[in-house]
């Protein structure tokens, strides 16, 4: 089998993965992701024990233990541009041999669960609410770069998506990825379930307007309105699709958790953020633990 070139994939002195600065066995094999490096630490103070502790840039990682099961948590920072840095390092670690830098001959599959802020698209979906994503939607426009398949179900949504919010496309080329089914039966109690959006950016392709104008000022009530038999669009974020994408393209089971912060159709913004997810982390670790 080939080598990987050194350019391809980029190995630091102390055999770490460059952007993650992780070595294979610093890796578990259960992932938290938060998007805020200072949120790491607000995750990892709930493990039972840490290991190993690292930062390089944007990208902090905790590794440890709740109660049996060895997990990590690793920040991503904000964006599908950097999901597609941590998807494809963590996927590295446990299934190429940096030594020969080849790719193993078996499959280590990945769990990962995003734990994040959102916004509400639907009224009776309120701030202080959590949602569990069916699936990740794209507007972003990475998962294009990649040889990918939507399957039938999938293609219907997206026709229906491209028919209903008339999205130009010099705009985006959407794409859909869904959960996985295994971890998404645990998180139904107390979660809203849906189509989460990824959106590019954070003002005018989620509809914000402070001094620049619009191109598609109707997008946002066409998400809101929007629906397919069971299916509809819950809310948005910037990075679930890349998670849901990529981790199917790569063979791990990913799901993507959201603590509603804001809810775009009433305008209200939630009053103790913080709390918000600190509620949706212990909810989320308890869960995990007992899987």
């Amino acid at each position: 089998m080939k080598a990987i070139a050194e350019s391809e994939l980029i190995i630091n002195e102390r055999g770490a993965i460059y952007h993650l600065d992780l070595r294979p066995e610093e890796l578990a094999t259960t992932v938290f992701t938060v998007g805020d490096p200072d949120r790491v630490v607000t995750v990892s103070q709930h493990f039972d024990h840490i290991e190993f502790r690292a930062s390089h840039r944007e990208f902090v990682s905790h590794t440890g233990t709740i109660g049996k099961k060895r997990v990590t948590v690793v920040s991503t920072g904000i964006g599908t541009d950097n999901i597609d840095i941590v998807l494809n390092e963590l996927d590295a670690l446990v299934n190429i041999d940096f030594g020969s830098r080849t790719i193993k001959p078996s499959l280590t599959p990945l769990t990962i669960i995003r734990m994040g802020t959102s916004g509400s698209l639907q009224e009776n979906i309120p701030v202080d609410s959590f949602v569990a994503s069916t699936h990740g939607l794209g507007i972003d426009n990475l998962l294009n770069f990649y040889r990918h398949e939507e399957n039938e179900e999938d293609n219907a949504i997206l026709h229906a998506f491209r028919t209903q919010t008339q999205l130009h496309h010099r705009l985006a080329n959407p794409t859909i990825s869904g959960a996985s089914a295994a971890l998404l039966r645990h998180f139904t109690d107390g979660f809203h379930s849906g189509i989460t959006v990824t959106a590019p950016g954070f003002y005018g392709p989620q509809g914000r307007v402070l001094r620049l104008g619009l191109s598609q000022p109707e997008l946002i009530d066409r998400l809101t309105t929007f629906q397919y038999g069971p299916h509809r669009i819950t809310n948005f974020e910037m990075e679930t699709s890349g998670i849901y994408g990529l981790g199917k393209m790569l063979g791990h089971q990913c799901l993507s958790l959201s603590a509603i912060v804001a809810n775009r159709i009433h305008q209200t913004f939630s009053k103790d953020g913080n709390a918000l997810v600190q509620s949706l982390i212990k909810q989320t670790l308890e869960i995990v633990e007992g899987i």
